[in-house]
């Protein structure tokens, strides 16, 4: 399974595409952030990572699409540029006809670290490790989009195998 993880924001929007089964090590396939400036108009902003996030899933051809869900934060005006990187994400998945999931940041770090309090120095570790890299990705919000694969070849892998084996014992 090929995966599309990305970390939502509007000045920051970090993508990884990792390949991998549950349960076994993956291999990182590429990384990368896409960048605005703050002082840019809000709808260039957009556009742009809406441009950015549709070239790359043509790019890497992923076979699904994993999102950090939003959460709250103490400053409204980051969660709202976050909630709107986050939506133009999903977007760009749908839009492929990719399935889309989403984790909260501690189903990520839980996934990936085993704690879901893990700080952001273990999840760049982990992630380091586990797809046997020589050196941490960076910056931290490509670790994060890396480990959000992660995540969902995991977890979502495995929800996705439930899921279909539910669905054949209901049609008999």
């Amino acid at each position: 399974m090929r995966v599309l993880g990305i970390d939502p924001g509007l000045t920051r929007c970090g993508v990884g595409v990792v390949e991998g089964v549950p349960g076994r090590l993956g291999k990182l396939i590429a990384y990368q952030v896409v960048r605005s400036e703050p002082d840019e108009d809000i709808a260039h902003r957009l556009l742009h990572l809406d441009r950015s996030l549709a070239g790359l899933v043509e790019r890497y051809q992923p076979d699904s699409v994993a999102v950090e869900r939003v959460f709250s934060q103490h400053n409204a005006r980051t969660v709202m540029g976050t909630a709107q990187a986050s939506g133009v994400a999903i977007l760009a998945g749908a839009r492929a006809g990719l399935p889309v999931q989403t984790y909260t940041p501690s189903e990520v770090k839980a996934a990936v670290t085993g704690s879901g309090t893990a700080d952001k120095a273990q999840v760049t570790a982990m992630v380091t490790r586990l797809l046997r890299l020589d050196a941490p990705p960076k910056p931290a919000d490509a670790a994060d989009a890396i480990a959000i694969a992660i995540c969902h070849i995991w977890r979502g892998g495995t929800r996705a195998k439930i899921e279909a084996a539910a669905a054949r014992r209901s049609s008999r």
